[in-house]
């Protein structure tokens, strides 16, 4: 138990639960060493049949990481995202089945703890996305991972735009696996508790039909204007592309750092050809120690979430700026006696 994240066995479950509603939950590396600390004793602890993470009060699962500190102190920034991915990784890699409760704010950080459980729920609160373009930092906690995992183009359209989804967007996409009402998650946790060895026919049970999910409206429109590997390539197929559609998202484009679209776009292409999970953190890791030294993350979460002004001043200020060379920099392996290693046995 801690200020910020309980952990408790309650039944067959090991409990897993957010609490630091003042910021949606937001993880700090305290919050990430004490799942880490709890998931590891459980991993041998007979009493738990299955992990169930959620929030205990407040609007949202988990809004993110807590990334002020981060953006000011390189050191802080490399230290929280080491002990961030690797209980990414320690999730995508657990053994007992785990269940996420995306009931609510899902971003971010969020999506890291919830993205590796074998059953995700969504409800009709969900609001989920990976908003990272608009701080200067990158789809990251695996989301290079799961977004090129998404059918066509629709993991180019997410990690560049950051677009939220609902529900039953989630469902249709399969980031959720279920679609529950929030007004039943009570009743589902408990039973679940009592009976952790039947939590696929209990989640089939508590399963409702998700709603319509609108973006699918838009699926062709996203796989053909975002099916280019350079950034200049789509906004150039977006400016050509006469629908208001096209007209919103490249202006939502425009309002991006440059260098987090580039960034983005390429972790995405390369994230399709790895084939093991830890290789994903590691690089990563890797791109995040760079980029967070850099002048648009410090910027970005300045104008986005401390002085709150919605006016970055991108460095550079265009995709033209960001040359192949930063690029490469950026994508460069760290030393290894630097580099991201996931947690031993």
């Amino acid at each position: 138990m801690s200020d910020e994240v309980q952990t408790v066995i309650e039944g067959g479950a090991g409990r897993i639960r957010l609490d630091r509603p003042r910021a949606i939950h937001a993880l700090t590396t305290g919050m990430c060493s004490v799942m880490i600390a709890a998931l590891q004793a459980w991993r041998d602890e007979t009493a738990v049949e299955v992990v169930l993470i959620d929030h205990a009060e407040g609007r949202g699962f988990c809004a993110g990481g807590d990334v002020v500190q981060a953006s000011t102190d390189p050191v802080a920034a490399r230290a929280f995202f080491h002990e961030e991915y690797r209980l990414n990784h320690l999730l995508f890699t657990y053994a007992k089945p785990t269940v996420a409760f995306m009931d609510g704010v899902t971003m971010g950080g969020g999506v890291g703890i919830s993205q590796p459980a074998k059953y995700r729920i969504a409800t009709e609160n969900t609001l989920f996305a990976m908003p990272e373009t608009g701080i200067g930092l990158f789809p990251d906690v695996g989301g290079g991972w799961y977004l090129s995992r998404l059918a066509g183009a629709m993991g180019e359209y997410l990690a560049l735009t950051g677009a939220r989804l609902d529900g039953g967007e989630c469902v249709a996409l399969g980031l959720a696996t279920h679609f529950v009402p929030s007004e039943a998650l009570p009743e589902l946790k408990a039973a679940i508790m009592a009976d952790p060895r039947s939590v696929e026919r209990l989640l089939a049970k508590a399963s409702a039909p998700p709603p319509s999910a609108g973006i699918l409206a838009h699926r062709r429109d996203i796989d053909r204007l975002f099916a280019h590997r350079r950034l200049e390539d789509v906004l150039a197929a977006l400016e050509a592309d006469p629908s208001e559609w096209a007209e919103a998202t490249l202006k939502t484009l425009r309002r991006k750092s440059p260098q987090s679209c580039k960034v983005s776009l390429k972790l995405v292409l390369d994230s399709r050809g790895r084939t093991d999970f830890a290789d994903e953190m590691r690089a990563e890791y890797g791109i995040a120690a760079h980029v967070c030294q850099r002048p648009d993350f410090r910027e970005g979460v300045r104008a986005l979430l401390v002085d709150r002004d919605n006016r970055p001043v991108w460095n550079p200020a265009t995709p033209e700026g960001v040359t192949d060379h930063m690029i490469d920099t950026i994508f460069a392996p760290l030393p290894e006696a630097d580099a991201w290693t996931p947690l031993g046995r």
